[in-house]
């Protein structure tokens, strides 16, 4: 929680969140556990449409 306009974070100070944005971009897997929601919802959901529509995605 940042007070008087300042704010420290030392994951970032570590350069963790860096890190972790360069392994996403570069694998195409999300470190965050919405975007990891987000990405097996929208395989399942096409999964679940090709079986109905015999069509691939």
């Amino acid at each position: 929680m940042s007070k008087y306009g300042f704010s420290f974070s030392w994951k970032r100070a570590l350069g963790i969140s860096a890190a972790k944005q360069r392994f996403a971009r570069q694998t195409g897997i999300p470190t965050t556990q919405s975007g990891l929601e987000r990405k097996v919802g929208r395989g399942i959901i096409s999964l679940i449409l090709s079986l109905f529509t015999g069509k691939k995605s």
